[in-house]
């Protein structure tokens, strides 16, 4: 009976470790967007910084323990592909963010787990260790579960699903199913409850996905608005800048969103190609609200 439970938790292992494999990569189209613009705005390094904790106290975890091999290869991948999201993160972050970023790193990373191997290993010996470790373990699982929930609180804010990383969710949640029972068949309390709540945070995800997702499409439609155009502004801005002279773009952007009492939209600029198009310019409520900043003559 135990070799028939050992067979179904390395199968487990296996299967866990591919949906773990998924779940770690599926940042990448978050990652490219970011890329795209060139700023990490409205992201939030936390998730990944976290991440990267977590992997690494599981490497810890599993090196104290026997039967762990599983848990070592998908966690060193884990710290493989988060170390290049932070850095990726800290290229294009913003100084405030980069700054708060680097913290974060100094305080869990270097001195965080380095202070949890120092004392477990000169306080703990044998399996009392492991057991330390394993609820230490079991703590940041949680962490990592619940760190996303700053993007559900900024989804349930702005009721806008723009940021909600609705792949990472989804795998999320099936990596918590299989990474309970592999914890369940192997009798590891430490592997097995963090994923129960993992399983509930992920279905809260996608519901709050779902429900926001409709809600703009009704929006929309209601508005018979093009999906692009939803809470846009366009600026229309001549070659030499005589529209606004002394000011740079992303001042003339401040200044409409200021003006406009629009805190959330998103703005494109449109260069005149003629001086002569753009003597002007005026700010006109069109009757689907849709606020446009255009150029007259």
């Amino acid at each position: 009976m135990a070799g028939i439970s050992g067979h179904w938790a390395f199968a487990f292992g296996v299967l866990g470790n591919i949906v773990s494999f998924i779940v770690f990569l599926s940042p990448l189209p978050t990652f490219y967007k970011i890329y795209k613009k060139k700023s990490t705005d409205g992201y939030q390094s936390i998730p990944y910084v976290v991440a990267l904790f977590s992997s690494m106290l599981w490497i810890y975890y599993a090196l104290l323990k026997t039967n762990t091999t599983l848990l070592i290869t998908i966690n060193s991948f884990g710290v493989f592909i988060e170390t290049i999201y932070v850095g990726f993160y800290l290229f294009y972050a913003p100084k405030k963010d980069r700054i708060q970023t680097i913290k974060m790193l100094m305080l869990s990373v270097v001195g965080g787990f380095g202070a949890i191997v120092l004392v477990t290993e000169f306080l703990f010996k044998g399996v009392v260790r492991g057991q330390i470790v394993g609820w230490i373990c079991l703590v940041f699982s949680l962490c990592v579960f619940v760190a996303p929930l700053g993007i559900v609180r900024q989804v349930i804010k702005t009721k806008s699903v723009e940021y909600m990383p609705l792949l990472l969710s989804i795998f999320l949640t099936l990596s918590a199913v299989v990474w309970f029972f592999y914890g369940l068949l192997l009798k590891d309390i430490n592997i097995a409850i963090p994923n129960v709540l993992g399983f509930i945070l992920g279905i809260l995800q996608m519901v709050l996905y779902v429900i926001y997702n409709k809600k703009e499409k009704a929006i929309l439609k209601e508005q018979k608005l093009p999906e692009k155009l939803q809470n846009h502004m366009i600026i229309s801005i001549d070659e030499k800048n005589k529209n606004f002279p002394g000011l740079t773009e992303e001042q003339i952007i401040d200044i409409v969103k200021l003006g406009s009492l629009i805190s959330s939209g998103k703005i494109h600029i449109a260069s005149c190609l003629h001086d002569a198009m753009c003597a002007s310019a005026k700010i006109e409520n069109t009757p689907n609200n849709l606020q446009t900043v255009e150029a007259i003559n």
